[in-house]
């Protein structure tokens, strides 16, 4: 009897994933462990492993299609072995191609019209009616099946080419990353009471610190030390003195919990990933850097674990590379806060009743209003500031 290769579930919140990848064909040989697929969730790109060894029998989902976890994705065992009737019904034309080809996911153009195409009977009368041309539409039903469903969004996709009596030049789809960013940020505003708090700061001693210990760090790390790795530092301090700031609220209450793991926003072509560099508070500031260039290197490749975008407590997003002064972050649940980093720019301040050009940098605290209060929140960020403006106590924070 064959075995089933299932999708799998890596967290408690994946509930599909989406074939990016076939590393092997139908009919090739695989042994266990071996890398079959790759796939991706909202969270991590990672592989699928042969469960066993023998033959890649049959595929059943092609490249980007979208699969719940515990569904089967192929069949390995020994060539004559049979497979479920359901597996078998799917032609090899609507499973994954070879490696080489299996960038590419549209329907085989051989089916030289609709009675050539698999697909239900609902399917075939609504694409008769609309004059909807099956061999054009993506099936997603058992082996690539064209249901009712397809054809309906292979209507509205064709009539969305125009949009208000516009061209449309593109219509980009969304990846499975996007659009779980997508539910998990409405979600957080729609369940949270977000407040966000506005500080200017002076970001001369952070600067100070940043040219001081940039040969050193380079040479040490490899790598250039940045502001938000400083800033780090100093909220992994700040949230030491501030638990409630460093909590997660669950039914059964709120949890404070005993790691301070500061997650830090990258933007990749993916889409926005948090790395998280764990006990932040007593990792120096090397090893913050050394962490952070590992991650930030890896998340591009889509090749961060699930650990390393799950397990913070509090994030920093920092914006003062595209010129942006503040801004509203929104706070990655079930994490009560984040902080939103402007750019640091130079402005004459009075300073014991004289004008100085000083660099200044925005802070943007937004707060789970339910968790933490509001003075308890600006009373945090301005532990924040304090250690940054404090240069005896910046230095000695970011040793």
């Amino acid at each position: 009897m064959p075995t089933e290769v299932l999708m799998p579930k890596l967290g408690l919140t994946m509930t599909k994933g989406t074939i990016v990848r076939w590393f092997k064909s139908e009919g090739e040989r695989v042994e266990k462990g071996e890398k079959l697929a790759l796939f991706e969730t909202e969270k991590v790109t990672t592989e699928i492993t042969a469960p066993v060894s023998g033959t890649l029998l049959k595929i059943l989902s092609p490249v980007k299609s979208s699969v719940p976890v515990g569904q089967p994705i192929a069949y390995v065992g020994e060539v004559g072995e049979s497979i479920p009737l359901a597996a078998t019904a799917s032609p090899a034309a609507g499973a994954a191609p070879a490696p080489a080809q299996a960038a590419s996911a549209a329907p085989s153009p051989m089916a030289s019209s609709t009675a050539d195409v698999r697909a239900t009977p609902k399917a075939k009368r609504l694409a008769a009616e609309k004059g909807t041309d099956l061999t054009r539409v993506r099936g997603t039903g058992p082996g690539g099946m064209i249901t009712e469903g397809d054809v309906e969004t292979a209507i509205q996709e064709a009539k969305s080419k125009t949009q208000m009596g516009l061209r449309v030049k593109e219509i980009v789809p969304l990846s499975e990353t996007r659009r779980v960013i997508g539910k998990r940020l409405n979600s957080s505003l729609q369940t949270m009471a977000q407040v966000t708090l506005v500080y200017e700061a002076d970001a001369s001693e952070m600067v100070k610190l940043r040219e001081s210990r940039l040969p050193e760090i380079e040479a040490k790390a490899g790598v250039r030390l940045t502001y938000t790795d400083i800033l780090v530092k100093a909220v992994a301090r700040a949230l030491r003195e501030f638990p409630t700031m460093n909590s997660a609220l669950e039914e059964d209450g709120i949890k404070l919990i005993d790691e301070v793991n500061i997650g830090v926003a990258v933007a990749t072509e993916r889409g926005l990933i948090v790395p998280v560099v764990r006990n932040a508070d007593t990792t120096d500031l090397v090893g913050v850097v050394t962490a952070m260039k590992d991650m930030a290197a890896r998340g591009r490749e889509g090749k961060l674990t699930l650990k390393e975008v799950t397990s913070g407590t509090f994030t920093i997003t920092n914006l003062g590379m595209t010129a942006v002064d503040s801004f509203t972050p929104i706070i990655n649940p079930p994490q009560v806060g984040i902080l939103g980093v402007g750019r640091i720019v130079k402005k004459p301040v009075v300073v014991n009743d004289t004008i100085e050009i000083r660099s200044r940098i925005t802070f943007s605290l937004t707060f789970d209003h339910r968790v933490v209060d509001g003075f308890n929140a600006a009373e945090f960020l301005r532990k924040v500031v304090e250690i940054l403006e404090d240069g005896a106590r910046l230095v000695e924070t970011a040793r």
